[in-house]
């Protein structure tokens, strides 16, 4: 890449430059992000943030939305601020909102805000509050960070999909067009800080190109302690349990899954599903997988650390996530994953040592081929956590800091 581009730091090591005066003279972040209590990428993201903040002494506002109403906290140097959505909150999945009426916290916010007197407000996205983050750096003289975890473009063109999936070329076209008017309009929101981040190179440099704002690496973590193939309580059984972890959603490509596993059968493999999630494609998922397919909901903690433990294989077949929190988990615990080309997960797996990069018409072939050569599948299983050991959350956000505007 060019000289002018900001987005190689290197993956998951620890260099940081600026950390020695991170801790001498740290910067008071003021953190506003999209979720925090729900399962998704963002989410797990901003509480591993306000962990890392909270271990480390960090002056730190987290402004959020949750479950309890306009509640304050401090705890040493993190404040946090949580505010309940109203009953007019517009679902955007299960799990994710957005409240027209979250102005109302306006007054709250900035008090808040200019009490804690922050040198940079960091957004997540154009939700309520990233809205909110944006404005109060504008009105107070703040300089604005902004962190990009969800392809929306794309996810708004599938979504589309489902209405022009019959329409074709000219529903295509229509796709197309959804995509890039969401993806103009996101970008000129991203316009309004002065850094951002992303968890891939790719989007680095998407970022780049339609913003011109420096981007920097913002990528993942994941707790090896918890996540172990110590967690393992399977014996060698015979049996092949194949697992997804994440939303049962169209953009996640969940209906690839039932064309896998009939594939598989065609090639004389029986496995056994372990689904991890929930969401608006549940319904044809346990439909058309075999009645041996086990659906848990959302687990968390030790739960979901023995299921991982559990898996053969972790097959991942969304071409939309940025990063892919559940894929390096899988890999930490042990597993290989199966995953597309496209987006943040084919930079966690490397192809053919700690899992297989595959098309979707590819995917039953990789996955029979990876399971009948032992050998290479037990090499494999052991690069994976070897590579998920090198993850750590402190050095992502000790980047994160290295890279923040300030107007000291």
């Amino acid at each position: 890449m060019g000289e002018g581009n900001h987005f190689y730091l290197p993956a998951f090591t620890s260099f940081t430059p600026s950390a020695d005066s991170m801790r001498a003279m740290p910067l008071r972040v003021a953190y506003f992000p999209d979720s925090f209590h729900e399962v998704n990428g963002v989410a797990h993201t901003s509480r591993n943030f306000v962990a890392f903040a909270q271990r480390h002494g960090l002056p730190f506002l987290c402004v959020r939305a949750g479950r309890r109403a306009n509640a304050f906290e401090q705890e040493g140097e993190l404040r946090t601020l949580e505010l309940g959505r109203s009953g007019l909150a517009v679902s955007l999945e299960q799990d994710l909102h957005f409240d027209t009426l979250f102005f109302r916290y306006r007054d709250l916010i900035s008090q808040t805000v200019r009490d804690f007197q922050p040198d940079v407000i960091h957004i997540t996205g154009p939700s309520e509050l990233g809205i909110f983050g944006a404005y109060f750096a504008w009105k107070l003289g703040i300089p604005l960070a902004a962190s990009w975890h969800t392809n929306v473009h794309e996810y708004a063109a599938r979504r589309m999909r489902w209405l022009t999936r019959h329409m074709g070329n000219a529903g295509k076209s229509l796709d197309h067009a959804t995509e890039t008017a969401t993806l103009d309009a996101t970008s000129r929101f991203y316009r309004l800080a002065k850094v951002l981040y992303a968890p891939n190179p790719e989007l680095c440099a998407l970022l780049e190109r339609k913003t011109d704002r420096p981007c920097y690496l913002m990528q993942r973590g994941v707790e090896t302690d918890l996540f172990t193939p110590a967690k393992r309580t399977r014996g060698e059984d015979g049996e092949i349990v194949l697992g997804y972890v994440g939303r049962l959603s169209v953009e996640k490509n969940v209906a690839l899954l039932p064309r896998v596993d009939a594939e598989l059968r065609a090639r004389g493999v029986a496995a056994k599903w372990l689904i991890i999630g929930h969401g608006s494609e549940e319904a044809v998922l346990r439909r058309e997988l075999p009645e041996s397919t086990t659906f848990a909901g959302v687990l968390r903690g030790d739960t979901l650390a023995e299921a991982y433990a559990n898996m053969d294989l972790l097959v991942f077949p969304s071409h939309t996530d940025t990063f892919g929190n559940v894929v390096l988990e899988a890999l930490a615990s042990g597993v290989p994953a199966i995953v597309t080309p496209d987006g943040g997960p084919a930079h966690i797996v490397r192809d053919g040592q700690t899992g297989r990069v595959a098309t979707d018409a590819a995917f039953a072939g990789v996955i029979a081929e990876t399971l009948t050569q032992p050998e290479q599948f037990a090499a494999m299983r052991t690069a994976a956590r070897e590579y998920a050991m090198g993850c750590s959350w402190d050095a992502v956000f000790e980047r994160v800091y290295a890279a923040y505007p300030t107007s000291r």
